[in-house]
Protein backbone atom coordinates (compact mmCIF):
# COMPACT_ATOMS: atom_id res chain seq x y z
CA UNK A 1 0.00 0.00 0.00
CA UNK A 2 1.34 3.41 -1.00
CA UNK A 3 -0.33 6.25 0.89
CA UNK A 4 -1.06 6.71 4.58
CA UNK A 5 -3.78 9.39 4.29
CA UNK A 6 -7.55 8.95 4.32
CA UNK A 7 -7.98 6.38 1.56
CA UNK A 8 -4.85 4.23 1.98
CA UNK A 9 -6.04 2.61 5.22
CA UNK A 10 -9.47 2.09 3.59
CA UNK A 11 -7.71 0.03 0.91
CA UNK A 12 -5.91 -1.97 3.60
CA UNK A 13 -9.14 -2.77 5.42
CA UNK A 14 -10.85 -3.81 2.17
CA UNK A 15 -7.91 -6.00 1.18
CA UNK A 16 -7.82 -7.77 4.53
CA UNK A 17 -11.57 -8.39 4.36
CA UNK A 18 -11.14 -9.74 0.82
CA UNK A 19 -8.58 -12.24 2.12
CA UNK A 20 -5.54 -10.56 0.59
CA UNK A 21 -2.26 -10.46 2.52
CA UNK A 22 -1.05 -6.87 2.85
CA UNK A 23 2.75 -6.93 3.20
CA UNK A 24 3.24 -3.33 4.23
CA UNK A 25 2.77 0.36 3.59
CA UNK A 26 4.80 3.32 2.33
CA UNK A 27 4.06 6.99 2.98
CA UNK A 28 5.47 10.42 2.31
CA UNK A 29 7.96 9.77 5.11
CA UNK A 30 9.38 6.78 6.93
CA UNK A 31 7.83 8.07 10.16
CA UNK A 32 4.33 8.16 8.67
CA UNK A 33 4.76 4.68 7.22
CA UNK A 34 5.94 3.31 10.57
CA UNK A 35 3.06 4.87 12.49
CA UNK A 36 0.47 3.69 9.96
CA UNK A 37 1.90 0.16 9.75
CA UNK A 38 1.75 -0.10 13.53
CA UNK A 39 -1.83 1.18 13.67
CA UNK A 40 -3.01 -1.19 10.93
CA UNK A 41 -1.04 -4.21 12.13
CA UNK A 42 1.02 -4.53 8.94
CA UNK A 43 4.28 -6.44 8.67
CA UNK A 44 6.45 -3.78 7.06
CA UNK A 45 6.84 -0.01 6.94
CA UNK A 46 8.72 0.91 3.77
CA UNK A 47 11.05 3.88 4.01
CA UNK A 48 10.76 4.68 0.29
CA UNK A 49 8.65 3.82 -2.74
CA UNK A 50 11.67 2.16 -4.34
CA UNK A 51 11.84 -0.18 -1.36
CA UNK A 52 8.33 -1.36 -2.22
CA UNK A 53 9.35 -2.13 -5.81
CA UNK A 54 12.52 -3.92 -4.66
CA UNK A 55 10.60 -6.29 -2.37
CA UNK A 56 10.16 -9.69 -4.09
CA UNK A 57 7.26 -10.48 -1.75
CA UNK A 58 5.16 -7.71 -3.32
CA UNK A 59 3.00 -8.81 -6.26
CA UNK A 60 0.58 -5.87 -6.37
CA UNK A 61 1.04 -2.18 -5.57
CA UNK A 62 -1.96 -0.09 -4.47
CA UNK A 63 -1.39 3.63 -5.10
CA UNK A 64 -3.23 6.19 -2.97
CA UNK A 65 -0.68 9.00 -3.01
CA UNK A 66 -1.34 12.60 -4.18
CA UNK A 67 -2.51 12.83 -7.79
CA UNK A 68 0.74 14.30 -9.14
CA UNK A 69 2.59 11.11 -8.13
CA UNK A 70 0.25 8.60 -9.75
CA UNK A 71 1.89 8.52 -13.18
CA UNK A 72 5.46 7.99 -12.05
CA UNK A 73 4.52 5.49 -9.36
CA UNK A 74 2.16 3.45 -11.55
CA UNK A 75 4.66 3.39 -14.42
CA UNK A 76 7.51 2.38 -12.11
CA UNK A 77 5.43 -0.38 -10.54
CA UNK A 78 4.49 -1.84 -13.93
CA UNK A 79 8.11 -1.70 -15.11
CA UNK A 80 9.08 -3.54 -11.91
CA UNK A 81 6.65 -6.34 -12.81
CA UNK A 82 3.99 -5.46 -10.25
CA UNK A 83 0.25 -5.42 -10.87
CA UNK A 84 -1.30 -2.04 -10.00
CA UNK A 85 -4.47 -0.69 -8.41
CA UNK A 86 -4.40 3.12 -8.64
CA UNK A 87 -6.68 5.69 -7.06
CA UNK A 88 -8.41 8.14 -9.36
CA UNK A 89 -7.58 10.21 -11.22
CA UNK A 90 -5.18 7.85 -12.94
CA UNK A 91 -2.85 10.71 -13.93
CA UNK A 92 -2.67 14.48 -14.29
CA UNK A 93 -3.52 14.61 -18.01
CA UNK A 94 -4.28 12.43 -21.02
CA UNK A 95 -0.67 12.38 -22.16
CA UNK A 96 0.22 10.60 -18.93
CA UNK A 97 -2.87 8.38 -18.79
CA UNK A 98 -2.55 7.22 -22.41
CA UNK A 99 1.09 6.33 -21.75
CA UNK A 100 -0.01 4.26 -18.74
CA UNK A 101 -2.63 2.44 -20.83
CA UNK A 102 0.03 1.52 -23.39
CA UNK A 103 2.54 0.50 -20.72
CA UNK A 104 -0.03 -1.69 -18.97
CA UNK A 105 -0.92 -3.39 -22.26
CA UNK A 106 2.74 -4.06 -23.10
CA UNK A 107 3.50 -5.33 -19.61
CA UNK A 108 0.91 -8.10 -19.67
CA UNK A 109 0.02 -7.15 -16.09
CA UNK A 110 -3.34 -6.30 -14.54
CA UNK A 111 -3.97 -2.60 -13.94
CA UNK A 112 -7.09 -1.17 -12.27
CA UNK A 113 -8.42 2.22 -11.21
CA UNK A 114 -10.33 2.34 -7.94
CA UNK A 115 -13.78 3.43 -9.12
CA UNK A 116 -15.28 1.59 -6.18
CA UNK A 117 -18.80 3.02 -6.44
CA UNK A 118 -19.49 0.58 -9.28
CA UNK A 119 -19.43 -2.14 -6.63
CA UNK A 120 -22.48 -1.18 -4.63
CA UNK A 121 -24.70 -4.20 -5.34
CA UNK A 122 -27.63 -2.08 -6.48
CA UNK A 123 -25.43 -0.14 -8.91
CA UNK A 124 -24.46 -3.49 -10.41
CA UNK A 125 -28.16 -4.39 -10.46
CA UNK A 126 -28.97 -1.15 -12.30
CA UNK A 127 -26.32 -1.93 -14.92
CA UNK A 128 -27.69 -5.46 -15.34
CA UNK A 129 -31.24 -4.13 -15.81
CA UNK A 130 -30.09 -1.70 -18.49
CA UNK A 131 -28.08 -4.41 -20.26
CA UNK A 132 -31.04 -6.82 -20.18
CA UNK A 133 -33.30 -4.29 -21.91
CA UNK A 134 -35.77 -3.96 -19.02
CA UNK A 135 -35.15 -0.19 -18.80
CA UNK A 136 -35.52 0.33 -22.53
CA UNK A 137 -33.96 3.12 -24.57
CA UNK A 138 -32.17 5.67 -22.37
CA UNK A 139 -33.70 9.12 -22.70
CA UNK A 140 -31.55 10.96 -20.18
CA UNK A 141 -29.65 10.71 -16.88
CA UNK A 142 -29.47 13.38 -14.19
CA UNK A 143 -27.64 13.46 -10.89
CA UNK A 144 -25.13 15.02 -8.56
CA UNK A 145 -22.22 14.41 -6.23
CA UNK A 146 -22.10 16.81 -3.31
CA UNK A 147 -19.91 17.31 -0.23
CA UNK A 148 -19.28 20.11 2.29
CA UNK A 149 -15.74 19.48 3.55
CA UNK A 150 -14.44 22.61 1.73
CA UNK A 151 -17.42 24.79 2.69
CA UNK A 152 -15.42 27.42 4.60
CA UNK A 153 -12.67 29.65 3.24
CA UNK A 154 -10.51 28.32 6.06
CA UNK A 155 -10.92 24.73 4.80
CA UNK A 156 -7.84 23.56 2.91
CA UNK A 157 -6.24 20.46 1.40
CA UNK A 158 -3.57 19.80 -1.21
CA UNK A 159 -6.37 18.90 -3.65
CA UNK A 160 -7.35 22.56 -4.04
CA UNK A 161 -3.98 23.35 -5.68
CA UNK A 162 -3.72 22.69 -9.42
CA UNK A 163 -0.04 21.73 -9.28
CA UNK A 164 -0.83 19.07 -6.65
CA UNK A 165 -4.16 17.66 -7.80
CA UNK A 166 -4.62 18.87 -11.37
CA UNK A 167 -6.44 21.75 -13.06
CA UNK A 168 -9.83 20.26 -12.20
CA UNK A 169 -10.67 19.43 -8.60
CA UNK A 170 -14.35 18.85 -7.74
CA UNK A 171 -14.97 17.33 -11.18
CA UNK A 172 -11.81 15.20 -11.14
CA UNK A 173 -12.05 14.22 -7.48
CA UNK A 174 -15.73 13.29 -7.16
CA UNK A 175 -17.33 14.05 -10.53
CA UNK A 176 -15.33 11.30 -12.23
CA UNK A 177 -16.81 8.77 -9.79
CA UNK A 178 -20.28 9.78 -11.00
CA UNK A 179 -19.26 9.83 -14.66
CA UNK A 180 -17.60 6.42 -14.41
CA UNK A 181 -20.65 4.99 -12.64
CA UNK A 182 -23.06 6.34 -15.26
CA UNK A 183 -20.89 5.00 -18.09
CA UNK A 184 -20.88 1.62 -16.36
CA UNK A 185 -24.63 1.58 -15.63
CA UNK A 186 -25.71 2.75 -19.08
CA UNK A 187 -23.02 1.01 -21.11
CA UNK A 188 -22.74 4.22 -23.14
CA UNK A 189 -19.88 6.62 -23.80
CA UNK A 190 -20.15 10.37 -23.29
CA UNK A 191 -19.30 12.01 -26.60
CA UNK A 192 -19.65 15.75 -25.86
CA UNK A 193 -19.95 18.12 -22.89
CA UNK A 194 -20.94 21.68 -22.02
CA UNK A 195 -19.65 22.85 -18.64
CA UNK A 196 -19.88 25.83 -16.28
CA UNK A 197 -17.49 25.68 -13.31
CA UNK A 198 -17.37 27.84 -10.18
CA UNK A 199 -14.59 28.77 -7.77
CA UNK A 200 -16.37 30.04 -4.66
CA UNK A 201 -13.18 30.93 -2.78
CA UNK A 202 -10.44 32.37 -5.04
CA UNK A 203 -8.34 32.64 -1.88
CA UNK A 204 -8.13 30.09 0.95
CA UNK A 205 -6.25 30.04 4.24
CA UNK A 206 -3.43 27.52 3.82
CA UNK A 207 -2.14 25.95 7.05
CA UNK A 208 1.63 25.75 6.94
CA UNK A 209 1.51 22.24 8.41
CA UNK A 210 -1.16 20.86 6.08
CA UNK A 211 -4.66 19.50 6.73
CA UNK A 212 -6.21 16.05 6.51
CA UNK A 213 -8.65 15.09 3.76
CA UNK A 214 -12.32 15.37 4.81
CA UNK A 215 -11.46 17.42 7.85
CA UNK A 216 -10.23 20.30 5.72
CA UNK A 217 -9.03 21.86 8.93
CA UNK A 218 -5.59 22.72 10.28
CA UNK A 219 -4.70 21.99 13.90
CA UNK A 220 -6.03 24.69 16.23
CA UNK A 221 -3.67 27.64 16.42
CA UNK A 222 -1.70 26.60 13.32
CA UNK A 223 -0.11 29.34 11.24
CA UNK A 224 -1.71 30.00 7.85
CA UNK A 225 -0.97 31.90 4.68
CA UNK A 226 -3.28 32.96 1.85
CA UNK A 227 -3.24 30.68 -1.19
CA UNK A 228 -4.60 31.54 -4.62
CA UNK A 229 -7.09 28.85 -5.71
CA UNK A 230 -7.34 28.05 -9.40
CA UNK A 231 -9.50 24.92 -9.17
CA UNK A 232 -13.30 24.72 -9.01
CA UNK A 233 -15.42 24.25 -5.88
CA UNK A 234 -18.51 23.32 -7.90
CA UNK A 235 -19.76 22.86 -11.43
CA UNK A 236 -22.66 22.02 -13.74
CA UNK A 237 -22.17 19.80 -16.77
CA UNK A 238 -24.49 18.92 -19.64
CA UNK A 239 -23.49 15.94 -21.76
CA UNK A 240 -24.58 13.79 -24.69
CA UNK A 241 -24.15 10.05 -25.04
CA UNK A 242 -22.91 8.56 -28.29
CA UNK A 243 -26.18 6.56 -28.29
CA UNK A 244 -28.26 9.75 -28.39
CA UNK A 245 -29.29 10.13 -24.75
CA UNK A 246 -28.70 13.27 -22.74
CA UNK A 247 -27.45 13.95 -19.23
CA UNK A 248 -26.78 16.57 -16.57
CA UNK A 249 -24.40 16.44 -13.60
CA UNK A 250 -23.90 18.85 -10.69
CA UNK A 251 -20.83 18.57 -8.45
CA UNK A 252 -20.02 20.54 -5.31
CA UNK A 253 -17.63 20.40 -2.40
CA UNK A 254 -19.26 23.44 -0.76
CA UNK A 255 -22.85 22.23 -0.15
CA UNK A 256 -23.49 22.55 3.58
CA UNK A 257 -24.70 19.35 5.22
CA UNK A 258 -23.84 17.05 2.34
CA UNK A 259 -20.97 14.90 3.55
CA UNK A 260 -20.61 12.52 0.62
CA UNK A 261 -23.80 12.19 -1.44
CA UNK A 262 -23.88 10.70 -4.94
CA UNK A 263 -27.24 10.22 -6.65
CA UNK A 264 -28.53 9.52 -10.15
CA UNK A 265 -31.88 9.15 -11.89
CA UNK A 266 -32.04 7.35 -15.21
CA UNK A 267 -35.07 7.81 -17.48
CA UNK A 268 -35.69 4.95 -19.91
CA UNK A 269 -38.44 4.24 -22.43
CA UNK A 270 -39.84 1.38 -20.28
CA UNK A 271 -38.93 2.32 -16.70
CA UNK A 272 -36.77 4.68 -14.67
CA UNK A 273 -34.13 3.92 -12.05
CA UNK A 274 -32.85 6.06 -9.18
CA UNK A 275 -30.19 5.43 -6.54
CA UNK A 276 -28.45 7.44 -3.82
CA UNK A 277 -25.30 6.62 -1.88
CA UNK A 278 -26.92 7.86 1.35
CA UNK A 279 -29.47 5.01 1.04
CA UNK A 280 -27.30 2.52 -0.87
CA UNK A 281 -29.44 -0.54 -0.15
CA UNK A 282 -32.47 0.77 -2.06
CA UNK A 283 -33.03 1.06 -5.82
CA UNK A 284 -36.12 3.02 -6.91
CA UNK A 285 -37.84 1.67 -10.03
CA UNK A 286 -40.30 4.06 -11.68
CA UNK A 287 -43.30 3.09 -13.84
CA UNK A 288 -45.99 5.00 -15.72
CA UNK A 289 -48.89 2.54 -15.66
CA UNK A 290 -48.35 0.74 -12.35
CA UNK A 291 -47.13 1.39 -8.85
CA UNK A 292 -43.50 2.37 -8.47
CA UNK A 293 -41.18 -0.06 -6.67
CA UNK A 294 -38.30 -0.05 -4.20
CA UNK A 295 -35.90 -2.95 -4.57
CA UNK A 296 -34.17 -3.43 -1.22
CA UNK A 297 -30.78 -5.12 -1.51
CA UNK A 298 -31.20 -8.87 -1.02
CA UNK A 299 -28.96 -11.36 -2.83
CA UNK A 300 -31.96 -13.63 -3.35
CA UNK A 301 -33.73 -10.91 -5.37
CA UNK A 302 -30.82 -9.62 -7.45
CA UNK A 303 -29.37 -10.59 -10.81
CA UNK A 304 -26.60 -13.22 -10.65
CA UNK A 305 -23.75 -10.69 -10.98
CA UNK A 306 -25.19 -8.27 -8.41
CA UNK A 307 -25.87 -11.17 -6.05
CA UNK A 308 -22.25 -12.34 -6.42
CA UNK A 309 -21.06 -8.98 -5.07
CA UNK A 310 -23.51 -8.83 -2.17
CA UNK A 311 -22.04 -10.59 0.84
CA UNK A 312 -24.84 -10.39 3.41
CA UNK A 313 -28.50 -11.47 3.48
CA UNK A 314 -31.31 -9.00 2.96
CA UNK A 315 -31.78 -6.66 5.92
CA UNK A 316 -28.04 -6.62 6.66
CA UNK A 317 -26.91 -3.36 5.10
CA UNK A 318 -23.79 -3.00 2.98
CA UNK A 319 -22.08 0.33 2.37
CA UNK A 320 -18.96 2.29 1.44
CA UNK A 321 -16.26 0.00 2.94
CA UNK A 322 -17.84 -3.03 1.28
CA UNK A 323 -17.36 -1.55 -2.19
CA UNK A 324 -13.59 -1.66 -1.76
CA UNK A 325 -13.73 -5.28 -0.64
CA UNK A 326 -15.88 -6.20 -3.65
CA UNK A 327 -13.68 -4.40 -6.18
CA UNK A 328 -10.62 -6.12 -4.70
CA UNK A 329 -12.39 -9.51 -4.81
CA UNK A 330 -12.99 -8.91 -8.52
CA UNK A 331 -9.42 -7.77 -9.20
CA UNK A 332 -7.65 -10.49 -7.20
CA UNK A 333 -9.99 -13.13 -8.61
CA UNK A 334 -8.82 -12.02 -12.05
CA UNK A 335 -5.20 -12.42 -10.91
CA UNK A 336 -5.90 -15.90 -9.57
CA UNK A 337 -7.39 -17.01 -12.90
CA UNK A 338 -4.10 -15.99 -14.50
CA UNK A 339 -5.33 -15.05 -18.00
CA UNK A 340 -4.42 -11.37 -18.28
CA UNK A 341 -5.46 -11.28 -21.92
CA UNK A 342 -9.06 -11.92 -20.85
CA UNK A 343 -11.53 -9.04 -20.67
CA UNK A 344 -11.61 -7.46 -17.21
CA UNK A 345 -14.87 -6.59 -15.45
CA UNK A 346 -13.16 -4.20 -13.02
CA UNK A 347 -12.38 -0.57 -14.02
CA UNK A 348 -9.12 -0.61 -15.97
CA UNK A 349 -6.48 1.94 -16.88
CA UNK A 350 -8.41 2.44 -20.13
CA UNK A 351 -11.43 3.50 -18.07
CA UNK A 352 -9.21 5.84 -16.05
CA UNK A 353 -7.86 7.36 -19.26
CA UNK A 354 -11.38 7.86 -20.62
CA UNK A 355 -12.37 9.79 -17.48
CA UNK A 356 -9.41 12.14 -17.93
CA UNK A 357 -10.43 12.66 -21.57
CA UNK A 358 -13.87 13.72 -20.31
CA UNK A 359 -12.25 16.00 -17.70
CA UNK A 360 -10.12 17.75 -20.31
CA UNK A 361 -13.19 18.29 -22.50
CA UNK A 362 -15.08 19.71 -19.47
CA UNK A 363 -12.25 22.14 -18.71
CA UNK A 364 -12.00 23.22 -22.35
CA UNK A 365 -15.77 23.68 -22.53
CA UNK A 366 -15.79 25.84 -19.42
CA UNK A 367 -12.94 28.03 -20.63
CA UNK A 368 -14.30 28.46 -24.16
CA UNK A 369 -17.99 28.63 -23.17
CA UNK A 370 -19.13 26.05 -25.72
CA UNK A 371 -19.89 22.37 -26.36
CA UNK A 372 -16.73 20.26 -26.77
CA UNK A 373 -16.40 16.74 -28.16
CA UNK A 374 -14.59 14.35 -25.83
CA UNK A 375 -11.15 13.49 -27.15
CA UNK A 376 -11.48 15.94 -30.05
CA UNK A 377 -9.30 19.01 -29.69
CA UNK A 378 -8.59 19.80 -33.32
Amino acid sequence: MVGTGFIGPVHVEGLVRAGVRVIGIAGSSAAKATACASRLGLEKAYETFDAVLDDPQVDVVHIASPNRLHFDQAASALRAGKHVVCEKPLAMDTAESSALVELAARSGLAAAVNYNIRYYPLCIEAAERVASGSVGEIFHVTGSYTQDWLFHQSDFNWRVLADEGGELRAVADIGTHWLDLIGYVTGQRIESVCADLQTVFPLRNRPLGGAETFTGKAPQGAETSLAVIDTEDAGSILFRFAGGGRGALSVSQVTAGRKNRLQFELAGSIEALAWCSEAPNELWIGHRGQANQYLVRDPALLSPRASAFSSYPGGHNEGFPDTFKQLFRDFYGYLERGDFSASAAFPTFADGHREIEICEAILKSHRERRWVNVGDFE
